[in-house]
Formats: structure tokens, C-alpha cells, sequence
């Protein structure tokens, strides 16, 4: 009944069907002006990715007053719209390390595909893939907006930050989106963007490099057979082509991987920038462009003459673009020794991945370690009332390159808005809370808390 009671309010605010005089017939209107409204929240979440929706239900089921605000027409960021619907890594050493909401949400997902999970126990040695867990996409999206409706998270689609003011209480949020503009009123505010966009509007400074790693437009292609095509002259044809200009050398590094696994994590574009409407703009086109220029040209390659395109995702997904200057900057030194922070509230493990011009080879971590992320990175420095969680953590770029994956980023949302929650709650600042406390909070909802080695 909660779940319907949320959703008929929400149907009813934004139809305006207050009024029991309901479709009585054809009424001239007069042109529609911009809509203004006031929200008042006690946890404001920008950003519905990985991250943003972990953290939004947090707060939520800790029974705060919380709104989500998603620029895109649904939730899960890199996992849905990005088609990257295949998160990891849960289990290190065959111990899992990141449990809570998010594993909640992916266990539900894959039980309701009638999927099977990795066996975690058994070593994926440097495939580290083997433990990654694939996702059917669109049920995922739906699973975990209900589950955000369920929390009585406040969501609200379509609409972006433009202003980032700090209050005597908190923070001063404008929002615009279609013929709307809303101020949000909220104590405690989570930058889930990727970006680290709200961070930006607020005045808190940024960190990047010069060049950024490059997007990948998720696709799937079929109409031909793996066994019967002649693939050293396909990609004898393929280098060719790269050669004389008409593909673009290192969008597809390998003609072979890209027949073999039928598209999927495969194509580089390079520049692909998030940030923007403008910079996306164009990461999306190039990458729609980059798939329709090389599905042109294998077509015309024998055994590949009826090759089609089975999907394809809205967007390109990004990998890297702003991180914050936090209070503690985590190291590519710090991740890959395994650091147990004081302050650590949660962990993170993957392979040091970083994506360049000539591809990538992850660097596995060494037998045992398992990262760390301390709540001093997850804190703009100089900043109140002012929380972030995804890969826009203050880190290295090395060090980011592990950091930014899913299961890593559902971590740090859980422990972004249980922070903010006790906050909230003691009328403090995220930074002055006890690790005890958000640890105790954490683990009430079953997360997995760093501890030190005896």
C-alpha cells in the first residue's frame, strides 16, 4: 500500500488531478508558463546512477525525508542507460566485501531473470571478469525504482542543477527541467552526478587530467556465423581500412574481439566527456557514428553480408571526468597496499584499469589486498553539509581507475548518505560524525564495514 500511495500522489501532484472535476471536455489553454516550486527535504540526492540510488534509499529507509534528482528518463546511470549492466566486484579472496543495498538489488534483479550468480568461491585469477554479474538491464531499472518508491524517495526525472547555494540550515538547490523550475531546500546534499557537477556549482574545486579515458557505446550486432567466417581476412580488410582513413584507428582495437563477443565493451571513443549537454552530445554521436561507420564497412566482407544491429544503448558511457579536491586524496599507492584507513567506510576492489589510446591491461591487485575508501575522500575540502559518492572521489587517476566501478561506487553511496543521515539527525557536518556511528548504521542495514587486521 506504501508503494501505491507514493505513486498515486505522485501521479496526482504532477497532473494536477486535485480537483474532482476531472476531463469534463476540450478547453482552450493559454500558452504554459514555466512552472516554479518549493521543495523542502531534509536529504537531497543529485544523480541517479550507481551511486545515487544506493545512497538515496539509505537515507530514505533511515526514515529521512529524501528526494533523488536524475537528469535521464530512468535510474541506474552506467548500469542501464550505459548498458555496462554487468557489476562487480562483490567478492574478494572469497570473501564479499561490499553487501548492502546495492547487493540487495542486484541479487533480486538476477533472481528475477532466473539467472545464476558467479561461483565466488572459486579464483578468477587475472579474468577478473569471471565474478562480474550480468544483469538483464531494463528489469534491473525497474527493480530498483521500485525499490526507491517503496523507500519513499522522493524521485524526480528530467531535471538538472544549475545553482548550488549554501544556507544558514544547508543548501539552496535550483533544478530546471521540462517547463520547470525548482528550488530544493535540503540539510544535507549528496553529489552523485559522476561529474561531480553539484561540487562545481557550490565553488569547490575539481581535479583532472588533460586527457580523459575514452567512452564505449554498448551495442550487440548478429546475422552471421563466428565459424564460418575467414577472420585473417577480415582482419586483414579491417587493418586496411584503418590504414587508408575510412575507420578511425583505435575505436575498435580488435576486429576479432568485436565479432566474437557480438559487440558488447568493445569500442573506445576518445574524448568521451559527460559533463555537458554539449560534451555528451557529442560522446554520443561519435560513438553512434564510429558503430555505423564500421557496420557499413563489414558488411560489405564476406560472411558478413547480413550483419545487423540488435540493439544499441541511448548513450555512450563515460569512464572518467572530474574528481573532487577532498579533504584526503586516495593514492594509487593507497589501493594497491590495501590501506585500512581510521576512517574507512567502505571497500573497494578491482584491478587498476586504466583505458588509453592503446587499450587496456588491468594491473591485478597482489593476493589479499582489498581497497579501502576513507569518508575524508567523499568530502570536498573546505566544505559543509556537502557529501559525494562515485567515481568524482577524491583519489588519483590511478587510483580512480579502480574506484569508478560499480560495485565500488554502490559502497560509497550507502556510506555517503549514511553519513549524511547522521548528520542530518545530530545537526552536524558529515566530516564531524563518529566512524563508529556510521559503521553502526551501515552494518543495521546489512553493508560490509572495513576492519583492521588483528
Amino acid at each position: 500500500m506504501k508503494r501505491r500511495s507514493a505513486l498515486a500522489a505522485m501521479g496526482a501532484i504532477s497532473l494536477g488531478l486535485t480537483s474532482t472535476n476531472l476531463l469534463k471536455g476540450e478547453v482552450l489553454q493559454k500558452p504554459r508558463s514555466l512552472k516554479k516550486e518549493t521543495v523542502n527535504t531534509d536529504i537531497l540526492v543529485v544523480g541517479g546512477g550507481t551511486a545515487g540510488v544506493v545512497a538515496a534509499i539509505q537515507a530514505a529507509r533511515a526514515g529521512k525525508k529524501t528526494v533523488l534528482v536524475e537528469n535521464g528518463s530512468m535510474l541506474g546511470g552506467t548500469t542501464t542507460t550505459g548498458g555496462v549492466n554487468f557489476p562487480g566486484i562483490f567478492f574478494a579472496w572469497g570473501k564479499q566485501v561490499i553487501g548492502g543495498i546495492g547487493w540487495e538489488m542486484v541479487q533480486e534483479a538476477v533472481a528475477l531473470n532466473n539467472d545464476q550468480l558467479p561461483d565466488f568461491s572459486i579464483p578468477h585469477g587475472r579474468q577478473h571478469w569471471k565474478h562480474q554479474v550480468r544483469l538483464n538491464g531494463p528489469l534491473y531499472s525497474m527493480v530498483i525504482e521500485d525499490k526507491c518508491v517503496e523507500a519513499g524517495v522522493g524521485l524526480r526525472f528530467y531535471e538538472s542543477p544549475v545553482s548550488a547555494v549554501e544556507t544558514k540550515d544547508g543548501w539552496k538547490v535550483i533544478t530546471v527541467g521540462k517547463s520547470s523550475q525548482t528550488e530544493i531546500f535540503c540539510n544535507q546534499l549528496i553529489d552523485c552526478t559522476g561529474n561531480a557537477n553539484v561540487v562545481s556549482l557550490a565553488g569547490y574545486n575539481l581535479l583532472r587530467e588533460e586527457e580523459i579515458q575514452p567512452g564505449t557505446l554498448m551495442f550487440r550486432i548478429g546475422g552471421y556465423q563466428m565459424d564460418q567466417l575467414d577472420m585473417k581476412m577480415i582482419t586483414a580488410e579491417f587493418n586496411q581500412a584503418v590504414e587508408r582513413g575510412d575507420l578511425i584507428k583505435g575505436e575498435f582495437l580488435s576486429v576479432q574481439s568485436l565479432l566474437r563477443n557480438a559487440g558488447d565493451n568493445v569500442q573506445h571513443i576518445h574524448g568521451a566527456d559527460a559533463t555537458t549537454s554539449i560534451s555528451h552530445t557529442l560522446a554520443n554521436v561519435k560513438g553512434r557514428a564510429s558503430l555505423f561507420r564500421t557496420f557499413k564497412f563489414l558488411r560489405g566482407l564476406p560472411g558478413l553480408e547480413k550483419l545487423k544491429i540488435m540493439d544499441m544503448q541511448n548513450e555512450t558511457a563515460t569512464r572518467e571526468s572530474f574528481r573532487i579536491d577532498s579533504i584526503y586524496k586516495i593514492t594509487h599507492e593507497d589501493y594497491v597496499t590495501g590501506r585500512v584507513f581510521e576512517d574507512a567506510v567502505s571497500y573497494s576492489y578491482y584491478p587498476i584499469d586504466l583505458h588509453d589510446a592503446n587499450g587496456v591491461v588491468p594491473k591485478h591487485l597482489e593476493q589479499g589486498m582489498v581497497a579501502t575508501v576513507p569518508l575524508r575522500a567523499l568530502i570536498p575540502a573546505g566544505s559543509r553539509n556537502l557529501i559525494v559518492a562515485g567515481r568524482c572521489v577524491g583519489s588519483d587517476r590511478l587510483a580512480n581507475s579502480a574506484l569508478r566501478v560499480q560495485a565500488s561506487c554502490m559502497g560509497m553511496g550507502q556510506a555517503a548518505a549514511a553519513a549524511a543521515v547522521l548528520a542530518n539527525t545530530q545537526r552536524t557536518t558529515p566530516d564531524k560524525v563518529k566512524i563508529s556511528d556510521i559503521h553502526q548504521l551501515l552494518t543495521e542495514h546489512g553493508a560490509i564495514v572495513p576492519v583492521k587486521e588483528a
